[in-house]
């Protein structure tokens, strides 16, 4: 069909119809053929409402007046039209009943779900404290912070031991040593958090009663030069030193050498007993990390290790055992090694290894949450915050101007120190606040309970 013929028709339509029909038809043919009342007006028939309008409703009203053969012609015309209908306005199509696309078991479960989903934790991305740390020896090999279960905090500055105690922020000094014995190299708390052990630079080990500021003996003789590591197992203090050897040492006894470990050929500078204190962990200079099996252990000879294992290309220093997994073992690489390793201690597979890009100096794992903290040297000089065991990088706090050479954990869990060679302590609130345990709901008394009898 032309254009002419085209007109020509719309012309002829246009003549036939009102110009309220047309102006409407228009309109229906747009987008704004719209009502505030009646959405849409595509079902309506307008010619039928017309005519009931007009000339419908005379026959109604006055219907004495028409013959009997306008009547006749009349109900034909409307059965022809299909005009026999009491609704003139209408919508095309009834609603759609409703259809539950979700249960109602399955939406109530996701609804309980959401209500009880944890809130992602803010992490603040500065320190909440800083605290100065004169003359702390910038040394990878030692081991200089500790954190008590009597909520102090230990400090190794050059010679002397300060205690910093966090429910009240008072510091006091434990000790200085001799010139020729110091400096301090290393400090750790017993279990107690009452009493405290120091390795020195002399190769001496001290053990202190903080409560009565009191010297209670010192070990000598076990080493042949500094010792930089430590830690506890009950009553058995596991000592490290640079002529690489390991001795278990009961403080209980007068000859407290019961057991000699000798697998690293260069200086301890790591030493972490696993939770059920049967597995010992143990890094040094020599690039290995060699785990102990309590049970092995002998007081005639020295013990053999359970694995030896040589992965790391640079000193092992950083060591965590995972809270949630007692046979999970988290190891990191010095500067030539950069990596933090995973490893299943039972059989001495590596479950996995993440370069991070710079000297690994400390872990610490999250009691609360399966997050891994790493403190690190050149060139950020911040701590890592992982998730595990995606090892996707949650946080990353930076204000150290040199090193993170020492972290320590609070008793709850959720408060980091951290001491670099900027000689400055920082305190991060990073595994978030401690969970305050709701009180358990009081039982109902027994009727007359305060009575002691009844007359």
């Amino acid at each position: 069909m032309d254009a002419g013929s085209l007109s020509s028709v719309s012309a002829s339509k246009t003549k036939s119809r009102c110009p309220l029909q047309e102006q409407y038809l228009q309109k229906r043919n747009s987008r704004e053929n719209l009502d505030r009342f009646i959405p849409n007006r595509s079902a309506m028939d307008m010619d039928y409402a017309h005519y009931m309008l007009t000339e419908g409703r005379k026959g109604k009203e006055n219907p004495a007046v028409d013959s009997p053969s306008r009547e006749a012609y009349r109900k034909q015309l409307a059965e022809t039209f299909n005009m026999n209908r009491t609704r003139i306005l209408a919508f095309k199509n009834k609603p759609p009943t409703s259809v539950e696309a979700i249960p109602n078991d399955f939406s109530s479960s996701v609804h309980q779900q959401a209500k009880t989903a944890k809130p992602r934790r803010y992490i603040p991305q500065t320190s909440e404290r800083t605290l100065d740390a004169p003359d702390l020896v910038d040394d990878y090999y030692l081991n200089l912070l500790d954190w008590g279960s009597s909520n102090v905090l230990s400090i190794a500055l050059g010679s002397t031991v300060y205690l910093w105690d966090a429910s009240d922020g008072a510091t006091s000094e434990l000790v200085t040593v001799d010139e020729e014995h110091g400096p301090v190299t290393s400090v750790k708390w017993a279990p107690d958090g009452r009493h405290i052990a120091l390795g020195l630079n002399n190769s001496d080990v001290q053990l202190w009663d903080t409560t009565a500021n009191r010297l209670l003996r010192t070990m000598r003789g076990g080493h042949r030069s500094r010792v930089g590591a430590l830690d506890w197992n009950n009553h058995v203090l596991t000592t490290g030193g640079m002529d690489g050897q390991i001795i278990n040492n009961d403080v209980r006894v007068r000859s407290p050498i019961v057991d000699t470990y000798q697998g690293h050929h260069q200086e301890v500078c790591g030493l972490k007993w696993s939770a059920s204190g049967q597995q010992l962990a143990s890094g040094g200079n020599d690039n290995l990390l060699h785990i102990w099996d309590r049970s092995m252990a002998s007081s005639n000879t020295s013990t053999e290790w359970l694995h030896r294992l040589d992965d790391h290309t640079a000193a092992v220093k950083a060591l965590a055992w995972c809270p949630f997994q007692s046979n999970l073992l988290a190891s990191g690489g010095g500067g030539g090694d950069r990596s933090i390793k995973f490893w299943n201690t039972h059989t001495g597979a590596c479950l996995n290894s993440i370069d991070t890009g710079s000297q690994v100096c400390a872990l610490l794992w999250n009691k609360n949450e399966r997050e891994l903290l790493s403190s690190h040297g050149f060139t950020k000089n911040q701590l890592t915050l992982w998730k595990y065991p995606s090892m996707v990088k949650t946080a990353e706090l930076t204000g150290h101007t040199s090193r993170v050479l020492f972290m320590a954990q609070s008793p709850d869990g959720c408060t980091v120190a951290s001491a670099a060679g900027d000689e400055t302590l920082r305190f991060w609130n990073v595994f978030g606040t401690p969970e305050v345990a709701k009180p358990a709901p009081k039982a109902n008394p027994e009727p007359f309970a305060h009575l002691n009898r009844i007359r």
